[in-house]
């Protein structure tokens, strides 16, 4: 591997890292890339509903509002773009 190739790797990491980004951070672009948002959301739902002593009911509709949105995001997203 040359010298310009070790660069462009390295400017190449940074950007995905968001080393050189101030408001996002590298524990950012860990958790985009291994936990979905809707995983995220049905976690702190949960946890909400285990600390905070959530009925069902909310919970369910935490849930269902946040994926529900999310899929018409990535829906619109997708649909854009193809």
């Amino acid at each position: 591997m040359n010298k310009e190739e070790k660069q462009e790797m390295m400017k190449s990491v940074k950007q995905e890292l968001y080393l050189d980004n101030k408001s996002k951070g590298m524990l950012d672009a860990l958790q985009e890339k291994m936990v979905s948002r809707k995983l995220l959301v049905f976690i702190t739902a949960t946890v909400l509903m285990g600390m905070a002593q959530l009925d069902p009911d909310t919970w369910g509709m935490i849930a269902m509002c946040y994926i529900g949105g999310q899929t018409a995001v990535d829906f619109a997203k997708a649909w854009r773009n193809g």
